[in-house]
């Protein structure tokens, strides 16, 4: 489809997609948007609708997933990239709130925190969820140490070369050839 003909049928789709939208017809508004999209690959404005409509919606993770297309397309659109911050940032305050909600979290603050904790270390299977800064420095130092060690081990010894090891006898530099 060349560039006219799809600011035609983006045009088209935008009056069928906002009649659908006045209705209340999201998901049929999105199918329309997506049927473009399967047909142009390379355009980005379908995903953006599709995105804004999602997040509109409270559909948050979809809305996420839209707005990475759009980025795929084209990774400076800032619409695209605000929507999934935004978007980001509504599903972490929405999984905090239901983990606060958590039966088993309705202690004090302490043992909310400690049980937060436990369930997010026993998730992501660490046993830090975040290091303490001093650890991560002496992380480091100590990989360059090792780096090191291992670049000083790899580096052959040579012997030195025995016309630098003769001086040279009285300033005469053909002192040697004789």
């Amino acid at each position: 489809m060349s560039k006219e003909e799809f600011v035609v049928a983006m045009g088209e789709s935008g009056v069928k997609v906002d009649a659908l939208l006045e209705k209340g017809n999201r998901d049929d508004a999105i199918v329309i948007l997506q049927g473009l999209a399967t047909k142009n690959p390379d355009r980005k404005e379908p995903w953006g609708r599709i995105a804004k409509i999602q997040f509109d919606a409270g559909s948050y993770s979809e809305a996420i997933v839209s707005a990475e297309e759009v980025l795929q397309r084209d990774e400076t659109d800032r619409t695209a990239k605000s929507i999934r911050a935004v978007a980001g940032l509504r599903v972490a305050a929405q999984s905090l709130a239901d983990l606060r909600n958590d039966v088993e979290l309705k202690g004090n603050a302490r043992s909310d925190a400690t049980a937060l904790a436990s369930v997010m270390r026993e998730t992501l299977g660490e046993d830090v969820l975040v290091p303490p800064a001093e650890l991560e420095a002496r992380k480091k130092r100590e990989a360059a140490a090792a780096a090191r060690a291992k670049r000083v081990r790899a580096t052959p010894v040579s012997a030195p070369d025995k016309a630098a090891s003769v001086p040279v006898t009285g300033g005469d530099p053909f002192s040697l050839l004789k």
